[in-house]
C-alpha cells in the first residue's frame, strides 16, 4: 500500500480507537499501524489478569470498525490489516 494512504488509514484508526497515541519513533505509517493492531489482539494494552483472548478482541475490533464512521474502503482496509496480523500471531 502507498505511504500516503498508509498515513490517511493510520488517522482513521486513531479516530476509531479514540485517539490513541501512537509510537512514532523512526517507523513508518505501516509499521505504526501493524505494531498498534497487534498490540490490541493480544491485549496488551490491558492489564495480565483481565486480558481478553485474541479471538475476542478480534470479534471486538472487526465489531468496532464497521460500526464507526470512516469511509466503507477504510473499513475493508483496516479489516484485511487486521485479518492478515490476525494470520501471523500466535
Amino acid at each position: 500500500m502507498q505511504q500516503g494512504k498508509l498515513d490517511g488509514l493510520l488517522e482513521e484508526y486513531r479516530s476509531i480507537w479514540n485517539n490513541r497515541l501512537l509510537h512514532k519513533g523512526d517507523c513508518n505509517s505501516e509499521e505504526i499501524l501493524t505494531e498498534a493492531i497487534k498490540r490490541e489482539l493480544l491485549d496488551e494494552n490491558s492489564h495480565p489478569r483481565i486480558r481478553k483472548s485474541k479471538y475476542e478482541k478480534y470479534f471486538f475490533a472487526i465489531k468496532r470498525i464497521i460500526n464507526s464512521s470512516v469511509s466503507e474502503q477504510t473499513k475493508i482496509a483496516l479489516i484485511k490489516i487486521h485479518m492478515e496480523i490476525m494470520e501471523t500471531i500466535s
